[in-house]
């Protein structure tokens, strides 16, 4: 079975118990892919691209919920960003 790596970068389950910090560093901040037996185990994600991510999601649901919101039919209501 074919697996996908998700990553430009992967290293060993054994590499990444040697030392962690090495797995983290190689990846240049984005993720890297820990393989076991060359399928994708996990993937170690630097804390800071980690927070890029959940911001982006957070983002797409905000955008769902306005959306939705435009989608009920009602008028949309103009405010100044000073009112709020």
């Amino acid at each position: 079975m074919v697996h996908r790596v998700l990553t430009e970068t992967a290293v060993s389950i054994s590499e990444h118990k040697k030392n962690p910090m090495a797995t983290v560093a190689a990846g240049e901040g984005m993720a890297v892919a820990v393989l076991n037996r060359n399928e994708p185990a996990f993937y170690c994600v630097p804390a800071r691209a980690y927070e890029e991510l959940i911001d982006l999601v957070e983002d797409l649901e905000l955008g769902r919920i306005a959306d939705a919101r435009l989608a009920d039919g009602k008028e949309p209501l103009r405010v100044s960003l000073d009112a709020l």
